[in-house]
């Protein structure tokens, strides 16, 4: 009976011992307290990618399209002929104006010269008032009706030029309007088409979240690969769509690449509030299944497996909803656990039951 008692007195000897010998075999483990910070709350919204240039060209004058050099797709630089109109009416009508300004120049140097021959009779009183007052009235409306012919001319040079349509700004065709052989008249739509040199991002914002997002005025516009956009000026419409009671939010982008194109969707976190929350480094949560748990030092030092209530994430950081107190220490890098000595299995396996 004394001997089957003092084994037992060893064999719990040598369990206690065995604990504190694999602690002093065991490295240094990385770890973090858990820290209460103000944690910002963010409505997550899907945004669009928008040309700030998109405009759809029409005709000014009448006449039948005669060239269309581009397509839709098609690239093309500011100042190229995008539409080429039949011009034959517009031309005549330029020569026919400046018919009538050669015209009317003519009748101006014949009304000056007349006049400056009464002018010098009448000063020496040889005319009478009336003749003088006559001469300068037919230069006057000598000179006027050469600026009506001119006037005329520039209107005919306008109407023949409408005939060359030109891309206002750099960028693709999106649509086409017309066919080679159409007849068009002003106001006809032509080409659609849009810039990718100036874009921007627009979002819908719920009624709800408008008047914070207003006042804070900050968002992060990301990619679905998680880079980040730089954005420059926003701008909040000063209405809600009737159907939605969402209101548009727009921000303009500042770094196009030729990576971004209109019709893109992006991720938009738009700022709604902050509160007080636990935090702790992402990395540092172990994920099993459906359990979320913490690898949390207990009161000797010694790590424990503690299943915890997670929230949201904030870049590297990780909010802890419950599970955790403030201060405690948790071991940032988990998988350096694995087939360690540090781990009392029995316990791990009960946390994880």
């Amino acid at each position: 009976m004394l001997t089957a008692l003092r084994s037992w007195r060893w064999l719990a000897v040598l369990i206690l011992w065995m604990p504190l010998k694999l602690w002093a075999q065991t490295p240094d483990l990385s770890v973090t307290p858990v820290a209460r910070v103000t944690f910002d709350e963010n409505v997550r919204l899907d945004g669009v990618i928008e040309a700030v240039q998109q405009s759809t060209v029409s005709a000014q004058t009448s006449g039948t399209v005669q060239k269309l050099p581009f397509d839709v797709d098609d690239s093309v630089s500011a100042g190229q002929l995008i539409v080429q109109l039949e011009d034959s009416e517009q031309q005549a009508r330029l020569n026919q104006a400046q018919a009538g300004l050669d015209e009317a120049q003519a009748a101006l140097v014949d009304a000056r010269q007349r006049f400056k021959r009464i002018e010098a009779v009448h000063e020496r009183g040889l005319v009478s008032r009336q003749e003088f007052d006559q001469a300068r009235n037919n230069l006057a409306a000598a000179e006027a009706r050469v600026e009506r012919a001119r006037a005329g001319v520039d209107e005919a040079q306008k109407q023949l030029g409408y005939t060359r349509i030109v891309a206002p700004y750099s960028g693709i065709l999106t649509e086409r309007h017309v066919q080679l052989g159409e007849s068009v008249r002003p106001g006809q739509p032509l080409l659609s088409g849009l810039s990718l040199e100036q874009l921007r991002v627009v979002v819908s914002l719920p009624q709800k979240y408008a008047d914070l997002a207003r006042s804070q005025r900050q968002a992060t516009v990301t990619l679905g690969d998680g880079r980040v956009l730089q954005t420059g000026e926003m701008t909040f419409y000063p209405y809600a769509d009737p159907a939605t009671h969402t209101f548009r939010l727009r921000m303009r982008l500042t770094e196009p690449n030729g990576s971004l194109f209109p019709g893109m969707l992006v991720n938009v976190r738009v700022p709604v509030g902050s509160r007080e929350s636990l935090m702790v480094p992402a990395e540092s949560l172990v994920r099993h299944g459906e359990l979320r748990a913490l690898y949390v030092l207990d009161e000797q030092g010694r790590p424990r497996l503690r299943q915890v209530r997670v929230g949201a994430r904030q870049g590297d950081r990780l909010e802890i909803l419950s599970g955790v107190s403030e201060g405690e220490k948790v071991v940032t890098d988990p998988s350096a656990l694995v087939g360690s000595t540090w781990l009392d299995e029995r316990a791990s396996g009960e946390a994880l039951r």
